[in-house]
């Protein structure tokens, strides 16, 4: 059976709690990411940082992205799934809680990340149909 780990990008980095959201926005860019996993000085996982975070939360708001930190938008429940989870689980996390990026842990630490392009890569065509309808029919 396919785990997560079959289906994860290896080494997503890290953004620091404590670093400014613009060196969030520049790391993104350099990346060509438009997430960022958000981790503590306790090297664990504390939320996930979108563009659009920083964009709705901190530039409409007039906020100037040097002064907040990363750590600010580090709010609510975290969803992942363990390395090991079978592709079941990580298609009925992502579809249950209506997200398109999903962290992926081992030990409790970081190992990787899934996307909706990792899925496109590994789902049949039904399988991937399924997700699309599910995470986005309801929004």
């Amino acid at each position: 059976m396919t785990k997560a780990r079959d289906v994860m990008h290896m080494g997503a980095e890290c953004v620091n709690e404590d670093e400014s959201l613009l060196t969030a926005a520049q790391m993104m860019r350099d990346l060509n990411v438009g997430s960022l996993p958000i981790c503590g000085n306790d090297d664990k996982l504390h939320g996930i940082l979108t563009d659009r975070d920083i964009v709705i939360r901190v530039v409409a708001e007039g906020r100037n992205p040097a002064d907040v930190r990363a750590g600010e938008l580090a709010q609510g429940t975290i969803r992942c799934v363990d390395a090991d989870a079978d592709v079941e689980q990580v298609l009925q996390t992502m579809e249950r809680n209506q997200i398109r990026r999903l962290p992926v842990l081992e030990n409790r630490r970081l190992v990787g990340m899934i996307s909706e392009g990792d899925l496109a890569r590994n789902l049949s065509e039904h399988q991937l149909a399924e997700f699309v309808e599910a995470v986005y029919a309801r929004r």
